[in-house]
């Protein structure tokens, strides 16, 4: 590649804001970086030239402001899992007050993972992806192995599935019986075909609908936080006869199980999984650093208040030996204590349309991570994946995200198998984020090094270090044997047999990547070289190419670092060169 070997300077960084110039830095060792300035308001996004390059306007538009972040994290956060998880944390923590308290820890976690994500952010306001982002500029080396682990991660292991098959289960129970294995099936592709459709139809579209399904959200639990408070003053004493006996000696029963109370603990920090989901859609975003922050930190603590003042709630009006024990969720026996359990049924089109918004949330996020790994090159047919064509919307990962999450819904049969397979997807899930997380020292450390601007936020060390060590519980966990047995897993067998199947999985991945990146390469006598693609709806993204040895040379000299054409004068005058320390050759 052209190397601007004759322009070392010892002089800060040159500012490129306000311009439509990208500027390469070469830092120490063999990284460069590309700083290129987007049209979302935002300062200029510095980054390794092997990234994705920015696209300076969103093809997909600007249609996330404060509300619609705010409401994309809520409603991602809150699914169905709050209708049904606190007995679980119940059962898991022993007593009344302690899972109130891990609530609060779940709340910690949560907020400190808002920080780190914002960070991360602040380097690099004009992409979007989220963690795609920041994995592929944390690990640039090997050159294109996070990418193509995190390409694996993303689109085979992120599916809908369990959330359309939750839509599914309330339907069939407000219909007052069971839907059969194929009844089921069908309700929970229909459903999830419904909210693809809207996703692709149109962004503003599915964004309004996340809006108002995240009121609904917020509606319902304040239904429930109210109606709770009402059980406190008496006013259902006909129905409970005493609303305080669950918060007296609250401590009571404390469980000295270390696997329950860990197992409670996974089940909290899941609660809060989505609390970074709008950080997906950065490059949609006017001012995304200040517009991200604000609406995911209010969105973290708005969901904890409600958390917490919904089980208040659960705990006033029923009874702790009832939530443990019965197979009913819980906010199905708190409506039919309240009310009725006809009422009850008819109450169950709120978690209906709670799944609906998390599902429409959850696409929308994951359709832009899907996109922006494709933007990075690894994967074939680039513009299948990069294209908005013909409605604005990201129809290539959209038409993935149903094709996948619809075999998972239709091929294994309900239970055990289907069980396994959601489970495969939280161990990888967690080791990226893990990474993702240390990755953020790394980063600091690289731009620090290359004299880059530092950003506009930058998160507590000690904060840093509390959600790493949350990830890294989340990997430790999987491997405590379950006190009732090594097979007492939700899938039946051997509790470990998902995060083992997930780590062959991840191993496969670096197999693939040694024979594609290395093997291949040497045997066919080629380099693998990014070259910039632009399509006509505004879409860019990076296309890997086989370069023959012999033409290497000539390939570099017509090329900048980033994979720009530099053949003629236009595209030449668009670039700066600015050099920490020369690029090793």
């Amino acid at each position: 590649m052209a190397t601007p070997t004759d322009l070392e300077t010892k002089s800060p960084v040159p500012s490129i804001l306000g311009t439509e110039k990208r500027e390469f830095v070469l830092g120490k060792g063999d990284l460069a970086f590309v700083g290129e300035q987007g049209h979302n308001g935002a300062a200029a996004t510095y980054q390794t030239v092997d990234g994705a390059p920015v696209e300076k306007e969103s093809p997909l538009g600007y249609n996330v402001g404060w509300w619609t972040a705010l409401f994309l994290n809520v409603s991602t956060m809150v699914g169905t899992g709050i209708f049904s998880t606190p007995s679980a944390i119940l059962a898991g923590t022993g007593s009344v007050g302690l899972s109130l308290i891990y609530w609060f820890l779940g709340y910690l976690i949560s907020i400190s993972g808002v920080s780190v994500y914002l960070e991360l952010a602040s380097y690099f306001p004009s992409r979007s992806g989220g963690e795609v982002v920041y994995l592929e500029q944390a690990f640039p080396r090997p050159r294109h192995f996070f990418p193509v682990a995190f390409a694996f991660q993303t689109i085979i292991l992120s599916f809908m599935s369990s959330n359309a098959y939750v839509i599914a289960f309330y339907i069939f129970r407000m219909a007052g019986r069971d839907g059969g294995n194929w009844e089921t099936k069908g309700v929970a592709v229909a459903a999830l075909t419904v909210v693809c459709l809207i996703v692709f139809a149109s962004n503003k579209l599915s964004l309004r609908l996340s809006n108002v399904l995240g009121v609904v959200k917020i509606a319902t639990l304040l239904f429930i936080t109210t109606t709770g408070w009402a059980v406190l003053g008496g006013a259902f004493k006909s129905r409970v006869a005493d609303p305080h006996a669950n918060f007296r000696n609250a401590f009571n029963g404390t469980s000295k199980d270390g696997y329950g109370i860990s197992n409670a603990l996974v089940n909290i920090i899941f609660s809060y999984g989505g609390s970074t989901m709008a950080f997906n859609l950065s490059n949609e975003v006017k001012n995304p650093v200040r517009t991200l922050g604000l609406s995911a930190n209010a969105g973290v603590t708005i969901t904890f208040l409600l958390y917490l003042l919904v089980n208040v709630a659960y705990f006033a009006a029923v009874p702790k030996a009832l939530i443990l024990t019965s197979n009913q969720t819980t906010a199905f026996l708190y409506f039919s204590t309240l009310f009725s359990e006809r009422a009850a049924k008819v109450l169950t089109i709120l978690p209906i349309l709670s799944a609906t918004g998390n599902i429409i949330a959850g696409t929308v996020g994951h359709t832009r991570m899907v996109r922006e790994v494709g933007r990075q090159g690894v994967l074939p047919f680039t513009k299948f994946w990069v294209s908005t064509y013909p409605l604005g919307t990201p129809g290539g990962a959209i038409l993935s995200t149903w094709v996948v999450s619809a075999l998972v819904i239709i091929c294994p049969p309900a239970g055990s198998a289907f069980n396994f397979i959601l489970a495969l997807q939280n161990y990888p899930n967690s080791l990226f984020l893990a990474f993702m997380t240390l990755g953020l020292f790394l980063i600091r450390r690289q731009r620090a090094r290359a004299g880059l601007p530092r950003s506009s936020y930058r998160s507590w060390t000690f904060v840093v270090v509390f959600y790493l060590a949350a990830q890294v519980f989340m990997l430790v966990m999987p491997w405590v044997p379950p006190s009732a047995g090594i097979n007492a897993s939700s899938f039946g067998f051997l509790y470990a047999a998902s995060s083992i199947t997930a780590i062959g999985l991840v191993a496969l991945c670096f197999v693939y990547y040694a024979v594609w990146v290395w093997v291949l390469p040497r045997l066919g006598k080629y380099e693998l070289r990014s070259i910039v693609i632009h399509l006509d709806d505004g879409s860019v993204g990076h296309s890997l190419v086989r370069v023959k040895n012999a033409d290497l040379a000539e390939w570099d000299a017509k090329h900048d670092p980033a994979g720009n054409s530099i053949t003629s004068g236009d595209e030449a005058d668009q670039a700066e060169f600015h050099v920490v320390e020369e690029l090793k050759v």
